[in-house]
C-alpha cells in the first residue's frame, strides 16, 4: 500500500518539477515575503520587536491569500483532469484503490506545497538572519508558520479535490476553485464583519462570531498564528479578535486539522463513485 501512495506522490512531484509548480510558488512566496520583510517593518523599532517576527506577523496575513490559492491551483485538476486526458482508468486498471491514488495526489500535492513554503519563507529567515535583523525566538514563530501554512494548503488541496471530483472538465473545474477561493478567504470575512457592524454588542457579535471563525480554515489559520505572536500591537483584525474569544485560540488549530480531515474525507467518497 505505501509503495502504491509513495509512486503517486513521486509522479506528482515530477509533474510539479517539470510543470515549473515549485519553480513558480517558490518566487511568488519568496518576492511577497521579502518585499514585506525589507519594506514592511518599519514598526520593529518602536515596538521593541525583532524584525522576524514583524514579518511573520505580516506573513500570517498574505499566506491566508497566496497558500489557498496556490494549492487549489495543484489540485483543482486531480480528479477530472485525470479522467480528461484518459489516464484514471488506465490508472485505475493498476492494483491500486482509489483511496490510495487520492492519498498519493495529496502527499505529493503536500510536498510540492511544502517545499515551496520552506525556500520561499526561509530565503527570508536568513536574509533577516544574515543582516542581523532576526533572533531565534523570531526562528520559532517562522517554523510554526511554515507548519501551519502547510497545514492550510492540505485544507484547500482536500477542497480542491472536492471539486475535482463533482466535476468531469477541466474548466468547471478551475471556475468553481476561484469561486471557493473568492468565497472562503474574500467574501466569507466581509460577511462576517458586515454582520458584526451591524450588531456589535448582540447575539451574533458573542455567541455566532467567535465559532464562525472557526469554520473557515482560512480564518483559524489567521487566528492561531496571531494570537501565538501576541500581535495585537503588531497587526490589527483578527489579532484584536483573538483576545476576546471564548475559547483559547489553540482551537483554531483543532479546526485546521478536523476541517482538512473531514474534506479529504468526503473527496475519497466522492472519487469512488466516479465511472472513468
Amino acid at each position: 500500500m505505501l509503495s502504491r501512495i509513495l509512486t503517486i506522490a513521486q509522479q506528482e512531484i515530477r509533474i510539479g518539477i517539470r510543470n515549473r509548480w515549485i519553480l513558480l510558488a517558490t518566487v511568488i512566496l519568496a518576492v511577497f515575503s521579502l518585499a514585506l520583510a525589507l519594506l514592511g517593518s518599519a514598526p520593529a523599532g518602536t515596538l521593541g520587536v525583532d524584525r522576524l517576527t514583524i514579518t511573520v506577523a505580516s506573513l500570517a496575513s498574505l499566506s491566508v491569500y497566496l497558500v489557498p490559492l496556490i494549492a487549489l491551483l495543484l489540485a483543482f485538476d486531480a480528479v477530472c483532469g485525470e479522467i480528461e486526458r484518459g489516464t484514471l482508468l488506465m490508472t485505475l486498471s493498476c492494483p491500486i484503490s482509489r483511496s490510495e491514488f487520492l492519498i498519493g495526489k495529496a502527499v505529493g500535492h503536500t510536498l510540492v506545497l511544502a517545499i515551496a513554503l520552506v525556500v520561499g519563507y526561509g530565503l527570508t529567515a536568513v536574509v533577516l538572519l544574515a543582516t542581523g535583523t532576526g533572533s531565534l525566538s523570531g526562528l520559532v514563530d517562522f517554523a510554526r508558520l511554515i507548519g501551519t501554512s502547510v497545514l492550510l494548503g492540505i485544507c484547500f488541496l482536500a477542497i480542491g479535490y472536492v471539486l475535482s471530483a463533482l466535476t468531469r472538465q477541466l474548466g468547471t473545474a478551475a471556475a468553481l476553485a476561484i469561486a471557493a477561493w473568492l468565497f472562503l478567504v474574500v467574501l466569507y470575512d466581509l460577511a462576517l464583519l458586515g454582520a458584526l457592524v451591524a450588531n456589535p454588542s448582540g447575539v451574533f457579535a458573542s455567541q455566532v462570531f467567535p465559532y464562525a471563525v472557526l469554520l473557515n480554515p482560512a480564518d483559524a489559520f489567521r487566528l492561531f498564528n496571531l494570537a501565538a505572536l501576541g500581535a495585537s500591537d503588531l497587526v490589527g483584525g483578527m489579532s484584536g479578535v483573538s483576545e476576546t474569544l471564548p475559547f483559547d485560540p489553540a482551537l483554531a488549530l483543532v479546526s485546521l486539522i478536523l476541517f482538512a480531515g473531514i474534506a479529504l474525507s468526503a473527496s475519497a467518497v466522492l472519487i469512488r463513485r466516479i465511472t472513468p
